[in-house]
């Protein structure tokens, strides 16, 4: 179960936030704080603790506007601990999606919070957080029976592989490449996600990108890998862009941006390199 800390300094917003989070039984634990310093003591001496102590947090839900430091501030400061607690923004403001996700935040909730929408970001982290758990207790697991099959290192497929093998509650899944719309890194594991759900794996995104790449997998930001064929419409707004695969909106950074327009417009065999239909609209 998790054990989180939520940070707003909207008293009202905080409650709620709390109310909501006591009431998913996936959370052990769920405590208040309403400014970053406040945020960051606490952090600290769950750190000094340890993961298995008393005050430990195993995720911030961090608002991004507040008074002296921003919820940004103190995922950059997070980010130079060895272990720090995983990170989802929950906020108002639509303008810091990008930024967010650089920061490795495994969700960004828009406010007002629906209790579905808040559900899936607690799905996400406590997938995140027992992969996590599994490999730093591995070491402390008994030893195997004779004969037994054991975890080994990660699968990592190759260049050819039509299926990727995903663990799920200790069964071994094979999940065909082709069912993969796009691919979301988060720290050293990456979520696949496809049509029925999405499957965390431990493979970095950038060993997926070089794998993929022959396979039509592009990478758009610093945290997605996108199959092309699975881009329905290409997005520019305000000098942004973004793509949408089936119900996700994803950000193209502009180091990506162009080449990903050159790749979708490209003719292939006379039509579009986009996906079937005549290509993403732009």
């Amino acid at each position: 179960m998790l054990r989180v800390l939520a940070v707003d300094d909207e008293k009202p917003a905080l409650e709620e936030l709390l109310y909501l989070l006591r009431a998913d039984p996936r959370i052990r634990s769920a405590e208040g704080a309403t400014d970053a310093t406040e945020a960051l003591r606490r952090i600290g001496r769950a750190l000094d603790a340890g993961p298995d102590g008393e005050e430990a947090v195993d995720v911030v839900f961090l608002d991004i506007h507040m008074a002296g430091l921003t919820g940004l501030d103190v995922a950059r400061l997070l980010a130079g601990f060895a272990r720090p607690p995983q990170i989802v923004f929950v906020t108002a403001h639509e303008g810091f999606a990008v930024q967010a996700f650089d920061l490795k935040a495994v969700d960004y909730v828009l406010k007002p919070v629906r209790r579905e929408r808040l559900a899936e970001a607690v799905r996400r982290v406590r997938e995140l957080v027992l992969a996590q758990r599994e490999t730093r207790d591995g070491a402390r697991q008994p030893d195997p029976v004779p004969g037994a099959r054991t975890a080994g290192p990660p699968v990592v497929p190759g260049p050819g592989s039509d299926q990727i093998p995903v663990e799920l509650g200790g069964v071994t899944r094979f999940v065909p490449v082709d069912d993969i719309a796009y691919v979301e890194a988060q720290g050293d594991y990456a979520r696949l996600h496809t049509d029925e759900g999405s499957h965390l794996v431990r493979i970095p995104l950038s060993t997926l990108e070089e794998r993929w790449a022959s396979r039509g997998f592009v990478r758009i930001h610093r945290s997605h890998l996108v199959a092309l064929a699975r881009i329905d419409e290409l997005r520019l707004d305000a000098g942004a862009t973004s793509v949408r695969v089936g119900s996700a909106e994803l950000a193209v950074s502009r180091r990506h941006a162009r080449q990903l327009r050159d790749l979708l417009m490209a003719p292939r065999g006379g039509k579009s390199a986009g996906p079937a239909g005549g290509g993403p609209r732009a």
